[in-house]
């Protein structure tokens, strides 16, 4: 047996099954329809929101010419306008259901075709033989069914090209060419056409096109979005490079290594298409419901409309009206907009509080969450460096450290540099002229200043600074290492007068998030690529005590799948690429708005704002999204437990068979108040505050 990708239902591997080959992996589909979506994600999108734009207009014409007008002529043109959305905007639904009776499996579709075209007929009848039929129409309904519940199938639909669209986007991060060192020359070639041993020339601010290792020059480079590193990583002779991360300082000559399918980024793209393909959708309650439900009412509007119309002696009207009242007493109107109404209004009110759900799957499992893993940089923190400590030596101010940094970090493109100037500008401080500056990659810069040669060096969590540097800084260098801290040392005259510390910045309601999350007894850990002193502090500042350092995409991946493994229902916050196997992989990926597209593609929730905040709020929504899910269908359970019973004759022993001649009204407007009842329970949703967890109103967004 294997699993549809689109759907989740259990399918016969043979020869006769529907199936597709892609990448050298057989998939096995329920249906032609399921099929499509798989391979054809977007077409079929586009399909469906077309046939929205005809049907939503075209259903209200409906209610308004049956309901406001009256007359026969309304109700002629009524009709046309309703066999326009029954035959073309539902006709994925007879397509299902062709599907669903072929396949023996009962399903919402065939309870939707049933339904809606029961209604229909019986009213085309009614209009065309007003001598032989009471004159009870259900166009309007006919027609409402079918746009509702292909608006909410339109919705589920968004999601279906995340998994091939995070994967181009993959691509995309890579540069096309690069620059080959051939016989002491630069040769530019496309990226393809390098191999494992060739020499590359990078300059400052290119990306690496392959894996490799540094052979010549010394730079810094950015893999925040590929590891989660939210410093620059110093390159010198040796170090290995990424491809896809960003060439910081100087030119590097670098060796390729890994090539292709062999690069990180490569490997992260395998990852992320083995967690959405082994993803099984859970299956709507509305549609376990129909597979006994649906048969069942068939089988009771048969019955009873032989049992009445034949063998009681009624006579074949009486039978005909009676399967009618069963079969539109139990129209699936309350069922079919019991997920859709609810799932409407509440993704619209979760837009509002910057929350923005991939389909009805990502709402039903943000509801269930019990655990909550984030990703550090870019996620908890900014994502980039501000100055937080100034230690000065030498007799010196803070003011006065702080403004010589400045005057020889001018226009320099290290986040270092901009994080001083960020800092000199905020206080105001006066920075003085800087002569012959110069960038010296991998170590700092240095220039004159009043005559003095003025440095600041580089220093990273964990290393030392420079043997020459006093015991008083490389003490407090050391000592800002160990609280998480990246360092540089200003140096004036060879004699280092000042260390400075820098972290990444918690990212704008993280903390009240985290607060949030846990009033809500949902603990939150952190998984991150960065070193571990950088997100303990992190983890200090924010009360978290569960902290995993260091770790590459598949142990990001591991953990996932050690939490699931003891019951847990996850949910993974993050923004980069390292992040998006795990973000697919969860059971609910929540993605930030300001992280890669790749992040954004893969996760089941967007947050449209870098505002962890939206975390708490996405999850607290979801529950109550869910609960009116439930209520509705509930409600929707209830009313055919009690109507169908009567509409199969259970009052006839007391008012006689002349109860047919009213029951298809009477059923048509128990449809409605059903109907009613379940749209108003959805849309009390949208007065749901929208207070963020600080107790602040959430900012509008649409």
């Amino acid at each position: 047996m294997a699993t549809d990708p689109v759907c989740g239902m259990r399918v016969q591997e043979r020869a006769s099954s529907l199936r597709l080959v892609r990448d050298n992996r057989t998939y096995y589909f329920c249906s032609e329809t399921c099929l499509h979506q798989f391979a054809e994600p977007d077409r079929s999108q586009g399909r469906l929101g077309r046939r929205l734009l005809v049907a939503w207009p075209l259903a209200v014409s409906v209610v308004v010419l049956t309901y406001g007008l009256g007359t026969t002529a309304a109700i002629v043109a009524g009709a046309v306008l309703a066999a326009i959305v029954q035959f073309y905007a539902g006709a994925p639904f007879y397509a299902g259901a062709r599907d669903a009776v072929r396949d023996r499996s009962w399903n919402m579709d065939l309870l939707i075709a049933v339904g809606s075209t029961t209604a229909f007929v019986y009213s085309a009848f009614a209009l065309a033989l007003p001598d032989r039929l009471a004159h009870d129409y259900y166009f309007d309904a006919s027609a409402l069914i079918v746009t509702l519940i292909l608006t909410g199938n339109y919705l589920e639909h968004r999601t279906r090209g995340r998994a091939g669209s995070a994967l181009r986007r993959l691509q995309e991060l890579l540069p096309a060419g690069a620059s080959l060192l051939r016989d002491g020359r630069e040769v530019w070639v496309p990226a393809t056409e390098v191999r494992a041993g060739d020499r590359l020339r990078v300059r400052p601010g290119a990306r690496f096109p392959t894996d490799g290792v540094v052979r010549a020059g010394s730079s810094s480079a950015d893999e925040a979005i590929l590891t989660g590193e939210g410093m620059p990583v110093p390159k010198r002779p040796g170090d290995p490079v990424l491809a896809g991360a960003t060439n910081l300082e100087g030119p590097l000559a670098v060796e390729a290594t890994s090539i292709g399918a062999d690069t990180f980024v490569a490997q992260v793209g395998r990852l992320l298409t083995d967690a959405e393909m082994s993803r099984v959708p859970l299956q709507r309650a509305a549609d376990r419901i129909a597979s006994v439900f649906v048969p069942l009412v068939l089988a009771l509007g048969a019955v009873a409309g032989i049992a009445w119309g034949l063998l009681g002696g009624a006579g074949l009207t009486v039978g005909v009206l009676v399967f009618v009242s069963v079969v539109i007493t139990a129209c699936p109107c309350a069922f079919g907009i019991a997920t859709p109404a609810a799932i409407v209004v509440g993704t619209g009110r979760a837009a509002e509080a910057g929350v923005l759900f991939r389909g009805e799957e990502s709402i039903e499992r943000a509801a269930r969450i019990d655990y909550v893993v984030t990703d550090k940089t870019g996620t908890l923190t900014r994502g980039r460096p501000s100055l937080t400590d100034v230690r000065p030596l030498g007799g010196i101010s803070a003011e006065e450290a702080v403004a010589l940094a400045a005057a020889v970090e001018a226009g320099s493109e290290h986040p270092f540099a901009r994080a001083v100037e960020e800092a000199a500008q905020a206080h105001a401080l006066t920075v003085p002229l800087a002569l012959d500056l110069r960038a010296q990659p991998g170590r700092g810069v240095t220039g004159t200043v009043g005559g003095a040669v003025v440095e600041v060096v580089r220093a990273t969590p964990g290393a030392s600074v420079r043997p020459v540097d006093p015991d008083p800084a490389a003490a407090i260098a050391r000592e800002l290492a160990d609280a998480g801290r990246s360092c540089s040392v200003v140096r004036r005259g060879g004699a280092a007068v000042a260390v400075l510390g820098f972290a990444d910045e918690l990212a704008p309601g993280a903390r009240e998030a985290v607060r949030a999350l846990a009033a809500d007894g949902i603990p939150v850990a952190i998984a991150t690529g960065d070193q571990a002193p950088a997100a303990r502090a992190v983890a200090a500042r924010l009360g978290i005590t569960d902290v995993h350092a260091g770790l590459l995409p598949a142990e990001k991946l591991a953990l996932i799948h050690r939490l699931q493994a003891q019951g847990r229902h996850v949910a993974y916050v993050g923004d980069g690429i390292n992040d998006a196997p795990a973000l697919a992989s969860a059971d609910l990926g929540i993605a930030i708005g300001s992280g890669t597209d790749v992040a954004r593609e893969a996760g089941g929730v967007l947050l449209v704002r870098a505002d962890l905040g939206g975390v708490p709020r996405a999850l607290r929504l979801a529950r109550r999204i869910v609960r009116k899910v439930r209520a509705n269908i509930a409600w929707a359970v209830a009313y055919n437990a009690v109507l169908l019973p009567i509409a199969a004759g259970a009052l006839v022993p007391l008012f006689g068979l002349g109860i047919y001649a009213v029951l298809p009204i009477a059923g048509a407007i128990a449809m409605a108040l059903s109907s009613t009842s379940v749209v108003v329970n959805s849309l009390s949703l949208r007065w749901t505050p929208l207070v963020s967890p600080g107790g602040r109103p959430a900012a509008q967004v649409l």
